[in-house]
């Protein structure tokens, strides 16, 4: 069921409570505090974007195999934005890109039962129709932006849901491995030269080679060395184009 409101302080802190099932999407004109990856916050104009949590109870996964159900998040966002005619790409961990361009973002909050999830709430940002963004942001852009002209923010927010319970139930299915390759496949800048930023500030210029089932990044040194590296130990370093990063394929 999807349970529409006019404002909370984040739909993520509404979807934690008892009285939202396995399914159900808190959907949020406004947000007061709504949270993005990293500590980052996540704010939108109101009526013009999606901002939504969905509550899961993934009962049947191994909390070290929680990485499964982002691979699967993020496929139903590329499953939708692919319905609406606009190319995507998985940028890990689990931002969607339209060519190098930001569309959506996700923040996924788990509860564990013992060693297994009990119960997922999958926070989720998609620019819609906004044309304008806050010229601080680096590379935002929306469906508009995209496909040239505005979407219906209901249709937009039923295709997902129906991708994502089709991606879930292929997760629960035990359709791990395609999960996973098709995650790859998907990944934005693989195998292609990208500029990397280390926790030091440090950075270097690398190949995104894939994801491990832990949701480490595979990255390829110029030494020829493939290294994994875990959310917060590694980061994106925004560039214009491949062409000035120096490194061949």
């Amino acid at each position: 069921m999807i349970h529409r409101i006019a404002e909370t302080t984040s739909t993520n802190d509404l979807a934690h409570g008892a009285q939202y099932g396995h399914g159900d999407v808190i959907w949020a004109e406004r947000q007061t505090a709504g949270r993005g990856q990293r500590g980052h916050t996540w704010t939108s104009p109101e009526g013009v974007n999606l901002l939504f949590s969905v509550v899961l109870c993934p009962t049947f996964l191994p909390a070290g195999e929680q990485f499964g159900l982002s691979q699967a998040v993020a496929l139903a966002l590329a499953d939708t934005f692919a319905a609406f005619g606009i190319d995507t790409r998985i940028k890990w961990t689990n931002d969607i890109y339209a060519g190098d361009c930001k569309l959506t973002g996700i923040l996924i909050e788990h509860r564990l039962a013992g060693d297994r999830l009990a119960r997922t709430v999958v926070g989720v940002g998609i620019n819609v129709n906004q044309k304008a963004f806050d010229p601080a942001l680096p590379n935002p852009t929306s469906m508009a932006l995209e496909a040239g002209r505005t979407f219906d923010r209901e249709e937009v927010l039923g295709r997902f849901h129906a991708a994502l319970m089709r991606r879930y139930a292929a997760l629960e299915a035990g359709e791990r491995a395609a999960l996973a390759a098709e995650y790859r496949r998907r990944m934005y800048r693989l195998d292609e030269p990208q500029a990397f930023r280390l926790p030091d500030g440090s950075r270097f210029t690398g190949i995104v080679r894939g994801v491990r089932s832990t949701g480490a990044l595979l990255v390829e040194h110029p030494d020829g060395a493939v290294r994994d590296y875990l959310f917060r130990e590694i980061e994106f370093a925004v560039k214009k184009s491949s062409s000035e990063l120096g490194m061949p394929k």
